[in-house]
């Protein structure tokens, strides 16, 4: 329970005033003009009209839309600790994400320093799944789980017990250039230390070019309700070359769709190598879309061709039959719920922390690629503007005409 505040007299002014947009919110069912109310860092009021008089400050939002702050369910932030991290705040400007999760980025023995060094200097608020590999994830020039000794269950149990307020659950990579030829005996220690820990953890679980076909059923009927499946649209082959996805010969595996209605969440985490419109395709029109849209944005990826910024690859979704506000539900609401912090995170509702992504919904033609270099076509993309943390305007606008006064 955060601290009482004082009920807003006649003479007293909001902090911040984000005026003139048109509110979506899916957690309110809202699509409507309303004016966002920020103080001491909480939205307090959501109106039809805020005087400008009745403000400290104003963020002029006309013709804009104004979203929940959004939150990325996967993404590498632990810069100078990992290979692949990247600062988090310095991306705010191109993504819109006013929460980030770092997906495995550190294992028992340095989520301290994720924690203590980095999330806590860090003004994009932060949340982690610690990787079932003591050291998490590292990838160059061998992967963390080639040697299985360094997933020890009980260190891993023990950061997530002491760790309630900050670890989400466990992360495990399952790929074979990953795993090598461990078959499910990380994803089982990754599911051990949760159910150790004695908390209601969960597992993300990435998945890509599994060993062999039948190992891809095997990892989808382990995952309980509430697991996370990230990478679900991978395209990616294994070492041999072959195609062991949840797609296989364009056809859903059965595994996938039974795990999808046990309650599995399918996470996009689009990245560098880690989404196929093919495969994407076919598992939404055999009964598998996604739950949460997420970036797996890191210092590799964002350089790629389908630039995972969170914003662009919601955008990608919209060509594939998904309303404006399936996406942002997927993006905000939804992962709040992932995360466990549905009451107060990804939504504007009275009370919550105020946290606000003003986007621009750009129409006219757009050509978008995944990360197999498959090509569709939009008419719209989304196109972050300004972002609000805790009430507080996140630096300056970017090549923006929007002023604060």
């Amino acid at each position: 329970m955060g601290p009482a505040q004082a009920a807003m007299g006649p003479n007293d002014k909001f902090d911040l005033v984000v005026k003139g947009g048109e509110v979506l919110d899916p957690s309110q069912s809202l699509r409507a003009k309303r004016d966002v109310g920020i103080r001491f860092g909480l939205i307090e009021a959501l109106d039809l009209d805020i005087p400008e008089t009745r403000a400290q400050r104003v963020l002029d939002a006309s013709g804009k839309l104004v979203l929940p702050g959004l939150v990325d369910l996967h993404a590498h932030a632990y810069p100078y600790g990992s290979a692949i991290g990247i600062p988090a705040d310095e991306t705010v400007p191109f993504s819109g994400v006013t929460t980030v999760v770092s997906a495995g980025d550190a294992g028992a023995n340095n989520l301290a320093a994720l924690r203590r060094h980095i999330a806590a200097q860090t003004r994009t608020r932060m949340f982690a799944f610690v990787h079932i590999a003591n050291h998490g994830l590292s990838g160059f020039p061998v992967a963390e789980l080639h040697n299985i000794d360094h997933a020890q269950v009980e260190a891993c149990a023990m950061v997530i017990a002491e760790n309630p307020d900050f670890v989400i659950g466990v992360k495990v990579r399952m790929s074979e250039n990953v795993i090598f030829k461990h078959g499910v005996e990380p994803l089982k220690r990754a599911i051990q230390a949760c159910e150790m820990s004695g908390r209601p953890a969960k597992v993300m679980v990435h998945i890509g070019g599994v060993e062999t076909a039948e190992l891809m059923s095997r990892i989808l009927d382990l995952l309980r309700p509430g697991d996370i499946l990230t990478h679900c649209y991978s395209g990616a082959p294994n070492n041999t070359g072959q195609f062991t996805n949840i797609v296989q010969d364009g056809k859903l595996l059965p595994a996938a769709l039974e795990a999808k209605r046990r309650g599995v969440v399918f996470d996009i985490g689009h990245g560098g190598g880690s989404f196929d419109f093919t495969v994407a395709e076919a598992a939404i029109a055999q009964g598998a879309p996604p739950d949460t849209i997420s970036s797996d944005l890191h210092v590799f990826s964002g350089n790629t061709p389908g630039m995972p910024f969170l914003p662009w690859v919601m955008s990608k979704f919209l060509p594939l039959g998904f309303s404006l506000e399936q996406v942002v539900a997927m993006t905000t609401s939804v992962p709040a719920r992932v995360i466990d912090r549905g009451a107060k995170l990804g939504t504007l509702q009275v009370g919550a922390p105020g946290d606000v992504s003003v986007m621009e919904l750009v129409d006219g033609p757009v050509n978008f690629v995944d990360t197999r270099r498959n090509a569709r076509s939009g008419t719209a993309h989304l196109k972050p503007v300004q972002t609000v943390n805790t009430g507080v305007v996140f630096g300056r606008p970017f090549q923006s005409p929007f002023a604060v006064r």
